[in-house]
C-alpha cells in the first residue's frame, strides 16, 4: 500500500524490515528524522560525532536498545488506538521517502494519515491516494517534557523529529500518539514551521559538508561518542605507550578528582539523609519527594533518589538563608 500513498514533496524509496540490508542501504548517506536531531546534541541515542562515524564508513550503527525494541514491538498496539479514535480518518502504514529535490534528506514517517476517509470499496485499479498528515508513534517509560495532551508540547528530540518529516513530505501537520508511563495513551497534535525546517536543513548541509571535507565533529560527553570511540580502536597493542601532553594528562586526572570529590559528597550527604529521617520512607521538600528508603526481602533498607527531581537553585550553591531556600526553589 505505501507505494501508493502519495505525498506533496516526499517520493517513496520502499519498505523494508528495521535492520535489513535494504533499510540500512537507505540510510548510509541520507539524513533522517534520528540523525538530524542527534546534529542538534538532541538524540539521546547518538551524537554528532557517532553519526559522523557511521556516515563516513568508519563505524556500524549500534544495536537496537531495548527501549526501541520496545516501542516496535507496542507500535501497532498504539497506532490501533489512535485510528479509534479517528474512524473518520485514514491511517496507513508507511515507508521510507526522500524529497523529491533533496536526496540526503530522509524520512521514515510510522504511519500517514488521510483526513478525508475513502470509501471502503475501492474501484478496482484505482491506487492513487493523497495523504493530509503524518503519525508518529511512541512509547515513552519516563513521561518528561510532555505536555497537556492535545497541545503541540512534546520532547524536544520528538519535535526535532516530526518536523523533519514534514520537511520531506510537505505535509502541514503531524499528529503524535504515545503510551504513558502508566499504560494510559495521549495524543498531541505539531504544526509544520518553516523557520525551524530551514534551521534544520542549514545544520544538515553544515554536517554532510564536514563529511566531504573529512572534518570530524568535536568529541563531547555524549556515551555515544565514547562507544564510537572505542569501535574506531578495537584491537590492544601490548608493546605500544602513549605519552600524553600536559593538557590531556591534567584534564583526565583532574575530572577522575573532582568525580571521586563528588562521589564522596554524595556519599556523606546519602547518610546524613537517612539519619535525619529515621523509620520515615519517605524524604519530602518544597513538596516533592526527594528521596525514599526500600528494602528489598525485609533487608536492611537503604536510600533510592527520587525521580524528577528539582533543579538546584544557584543561590543554594553559595551560603544560603535557609528562609529563601523554599522561594528559591518553588
Amino acid at each position: 500500500m505505501s507505494d501508493y500513498l502519495h505525498t506533496p514533496t516526499g517520493r517513496y524509496l520502499g519498505r523494508w524490515a528495521t535492520g535489513s540490508p535494504e533499510w540500512h542501504a537507505a540510510r548510509a548517506t541520507r539524513l533522517g528524522g534520528s540523525r538530524i536531531a542527534a546534529l542538534l546534541g538532541l538524540s539521546p541515542w547518538e551524537s554528532p560525532y557517532s553519526v559522523w562515524c557511521q556516515m563516513a564508513g568508519l563505524t556500524q550503527p549500534g544495536e537496537q536498545t531495548k527501549e526501541q525494541e520496545r516501542g516496535h514491538y507496542l507500535e501497532p498496539a498504539v497506532a490501533a488506538w489512535f485510528a479509534d479514535q479517528h474512524p473518520e480518518w485514514n491511517v496507513f502504514e508507511a515507508g521510507t521517502y526522500v524529497h523529491r529535490d533533496r536526496d540526503w534528506q530522509l524520512a521514515n514517517p510510522d504511519r500517514l494519515i488521510r483526513y478525508h476517509k475513502l470509501p471502503d470499496a475501492m474501484p478496482v485499479g484505482w491506487y492513487d491516494i493523497e495523504v493530509s498528515a503524518l503519525l508518529e508513534i511512541k512509547t515513552d517509560a519516563d513521561g518528561s517534557g510532555w505536555g497537556e495532551p492535545g497541545t503541540d508540547q512534546v520532547p524536544v528530540y520528538y519535535r526535532t523529529q516530526v518536523q523533519w518529516y514534514m520537511d520531506v513530505l510537505g505535509l502541514p501537520r503531524a499528529h503524535v500518539a504515545v503510551l504513558t508511563p502508566r499504560l494510559g495513551f495521549a495524543e498531541y497534535v505539531v504544526d509544520y514551521d518553516p523557520d525551524d525546517a530551514a534551521a534544520l536543513r542549514e545544520a544538515a548541509e553544515s554536517f554532510l559538508d564536514s563529511l566531504l571535507w573529512e572534518e570530524m565533529p568535536d568529541l563531547d560527553a555524549h556515551p555515544a561518542t565514547y562507544a564510537a570511540v572505542r569501535d574506531l580502536h578495537p584491537d590492544i597493542d601490548p608493546d605500544a605507550d602513549y605519552d600524553a601532553d600536559d593538557e590531556l594528562a591534567v584534564e583526565f586526572l583532574t575530572a577522575l578528582a573532582d568525580k571521586a570529590a563528588a562521589d564522596d559528597r554524595e556519599a556523606e550527604a546519602r547518610t546524613r539523609l537517612a539519619a535525619a529521617m529515621g523509620t520515615a520512607r519517605r524524604a519530602r521538600w518544597n513538596n516533592r519527594t526527594i528521596a525514599t528508603r526500600q528494602a528489598k526481602k525485609g533487608g536492611t533498607p537503604y536510600l533510592v533518589a527520587g525521580r524528577k527531581l528539582p533543579a538546584v537553585p544557584a543561590a543554594i550553591t553559595t551560603t544560603p538563608d535557609v528562609s529563601e531556600l523554599a522561594g528559591a526553589a518553588a
